[in-house]
């Protein structure tokens, strides 16, 4: 008997039928290998997830956040970037742009937790990018992750809509003109006379900061900006390096400028960096007027 029950799950195992009366596939399912971080197929990711050169990273004092396209330190003491690192190419700018997203969001490599959106409701201030939309609009993903908060700081929205942008479109129009350019930018922190905002008390800056560097030609400039509406060229507010190193605290490029290359950073000369003067106008006349 024992043997018949045996023989009967047998011929059942290799010839039975569902419910339906359809023969049971008794194969085992396809199993795709796993992604192990140490195959080929894991670093080709981790190489994709970092495509910021570290030579350009200023000494950090914050949490760095590494995003594709971009770097950032995230000072948690005033719930916003410190500074952040990327690289601006002609190639990259002259890519076809990816969608804008629509919405803020907070930044979850923020280990300490980032500023929110709501943070700024009712503030009177702008989520201003400090990496612009626009310089990442080559690429989907590097276009949605300057919406994080990560990489916004409360700008005067007059500043924002103003000089500001009139700064950022300028650097893209050398970053055009010189192949090649690493920029640093952020808000300065280390003074401020306005109440914090938002539940997360984030910090307003008095000013910000830009500074830019062609690796391939040796040229240098920065910018400190006041927070507030300007009727000013842009380059009245061009300094060296070490202006902005002294307001801020922050040592940029101290792995490119070193030897004899340190000479950059107390030199300027604004002739090799021309400005738009129509774009100017177009600031003065309707981009501070519109807020």
């Amino acid at each position: 008997m024992a043997l018949l029950v045996s023989l009967a799950f047998w011929l059942f195992d290799q010839f039975g039928t569902d419910l339906s009366g359809q023969p049971i596939d008794k194969k085992p399912p396809l199993e795709l290998p796993g992604e192990d971080p140490g195959t080929e197929i894991g670093n080709r990711s981790s190489e994709i997830l970092n495509q910021v050169p570290e030579e350009i990273f200023p000494d950090s004092k914050g949490e760095l956040v590494r995003h594709t396209w971009f770097a950032l330190s995230y000072s948690e003491d005033h719930e916003q970037a410190e500074w952040v690192a990327y690289e601006l190419s002609r190639e990259r700018l002259n890519a076809n742009w990816a969608e804008r997203p629509k919405t803020f969001r907070p930044d979850p490599g923020v280990r300490t937790e980032s500023a929110t959106p709501r943070d700024y409701s009712g503030s009177g201030y702008d989520k201003g990018h400090l990496c612009p939309a626009a310089d990442m609009a080559f690429d989907a993903t590097a276009i949605d992750e300057t919406f994080l908060m990560s990489n916004i700081s409360p700008q005067f929205p007059a500043f924002n809509m103003g000089i500001w942008r009139e700064l950022e479109e300028l650097t893209r129009d050398w970053a055009r003109r010189f192949k090649k350019i690493y920029v640093v930018t952020g808000p300065v922190l280390t003074e401020t006379d306005q109440k914090p905002i938002g539940f997360s008390k984030v910090t307003i800056p008095k000013a910000f900061y830009k500074v830019l560097l062609v690796p391939d030609q040796q040229r240098a400039i920065a910018f400190i900006l006041p927070n507030e509406r300007s009727e000013q060229p842009v380059m009245d507010y061009a300094c060296t390096i070490d202006a902005v190193e002294n307001s801020t605290g922050i040592d940029f490029f101290p792995q490119l400028l070193n030897g004899p290359d340190e000479e950059l950073e107390a030199s300027l000369d604004k002739s090799v960096w021309p400005v738009n003067r129509a774009r100017y106008e177009q600031r003065v006349k309707v981009w501070n007027l519109r807020r």
